[in-house]
């Protein structure tokens, strides 16, 4: 028998819209082949997703947010 956890089942709470757009702005990143967090960032600021604060991602200011959102 095979365990695994579904992602849904360990959220507490329906994710917000900023929370849908950022994950949906992330997989076009990743799709387009960005798989650094430099690539990312980049793909991010590109696209015109600035982090919560209205500016561009920074390493720094990502890392936060994820650590930020991880704890919610």
């Amino acid at each position: 028998m095979s365990l695994y956890l579904v992602p849904h089942q360990a959220r507490k709470f329906e994710p917000t819209p900023y929370e849908r757009k950022l994950a949906g702005a992330i997989e076009e990143v990743f799709g387009d082949g960005g798989h650094t967090l430099e690539a990312l960032i980049e793909g991010l600021n590109e696209n015109g997703f600035h982090g919560p604060d209205g500016k561009p991602w920074s390493q720094d200011s990502f890392t936060a947010e994820m650590a930020r959102m991880g704890e919610q």
